[in-house]
């Protein structure tokens, strides 16, 4: 399993990493829990200790089978007491849907899908900050002091923005949620406040130098949390009580390892599909999310075995030949 190849211009690639570029994020699932336990109810859910987060702030997480693979990975905002938004993938959306319905009970927690009605825009790249201030009439100090999905609430007309700092593709950023009827008016004051529509070329490439896992790409339900480094992404609480798929990602923590990780490949030319990692003559992995990078050459996330680490030789074999490159550590460097 591999995606199709991302091959952005050097101008597509420079307007995300080098200025600022707008990000739709429409297509992914948006839910709220409402409610006295809607706290707890996601701390049984997820990987993260929801109960932690305090209003104003956020987590990134994963939801798990009970065989601890990964079912969706998630953002969990904290916007009031009892309020909290969720935010999913669109590809892992259907599952996560489906376990929010068998696990939650909607008289402890009450949950919406609000895809429909909450809109979501982002703008990445080094001048996010300025450009997002521009758009909503406020100071970009407003966000200095954000961290890691931590959010504000930004008036914009006659509703409020509520910006939240985001940082998937390696460079600075801010996702923002508004109401969908004042979308189209937030994405024009975005674009006339200087960021202009980000190729999804770009997009990936920038996610795949960053080490940022895919859903359905990269990982599966058939992955586990640690293969895929959400452990390293601060995804995981080790400390907090029972949530489903908690023994096989503790027994791994405490006890044990996984036999393969999502690593970088940097190859001397982009392969081609179905592509397998050779160590010598032994099968290793296989290639996932693959891009041609205007600053670093051809690139692979793939997902090998523990044993071969950073710095080794590879071959990948694949319909196009094969090619040679060698594994690196995740990110990629700056």
């Amino acid at each position: 399993m591999s995606a199709s190849l991302s091959r952005p211009t050097s101008v597509e690639y420079e307007q995300v990493r080098a200025d600022a570029g707008l990000v739709d994020r429409g297509d992914r699932l948006r839910m709220t829990f409402i409610g006295a336990q809607a706290a707890a109810t996601l701390t049984g859910l997820l990987t993260s200790d929801v109960l932690t987060v305090q209003p104003g702030h956020g987590q990134y997480a994963a939801a798990l089978t009970p065989k601890g693979k990964v079912i969706a990975d998630v953002r969990v905002f904290h916007r009031a007491a009892e309020s909290f938004l969720v935010d999913v993938p669109a590809a892992a959306g259907p599952g996560f849907a489906a376990m929010v319905r068998k696990y939650v009970n909607p008289r402890l927690a009450r949950y919406t899908d609000v895809s429909g009605a909450f809109a979501c825009l982002g703008v990445a790249g080094p001048h996010a900050r300025q450009v997002v201030a521009h758009a909503l009439g406020c100071l970009p100090a407003a966000f200095d002091l954000l961290p890691a999905y931590a959010s504000t609430e930004v008036p914009f007309g006659d509703t409020t923005v509520l910006v939240v700092r985001a940082a998937d593709y390696g460079v600075d950023g801010f996702d923002c949620f508004v109401d969908s009827e004042h979308a189209a008016a937030l994405r024009d004051a975005l674009l006339a406040s200087g960021a202009a529509p980000a190729a999804a070329a770009a997009l990936e490439t920038l996610r795949i130098e960053a080490g940022r896992p895919a859903w359905g790409v990269d990982m599966t339900d058939e992955t586990l949390t640690q293969e895929a480094l959400l452990d390293t992404l601060d995804a995981i609480s080790y400390t907090k009580g029972c949530y489903t798929g908690q023994e096989v990602v503790a027994r791994l923590h405490f006890r044990g390892h996984v036999n393969k990780l999502l690593r970088g490949l940097r190859l001397d030319a982009p392969p081609g599909d179905d592509a397998r990692v050779l160590a010598g003559d032994a099968d290793v992995g296989v290639v996932r999310s693959r891009a041609v990078s205007p600053r670093l050459g051809a690139i692979a996330l793939a997902m090998i075995r523990r044993e071969v680490e950073p710095g080794a030789a590879i071959t990948v074999r694949s319909t196009d030949g094969d090619t040679a490159g060698v594994v690196v550590a995740l990110p990629f460097p700056a």
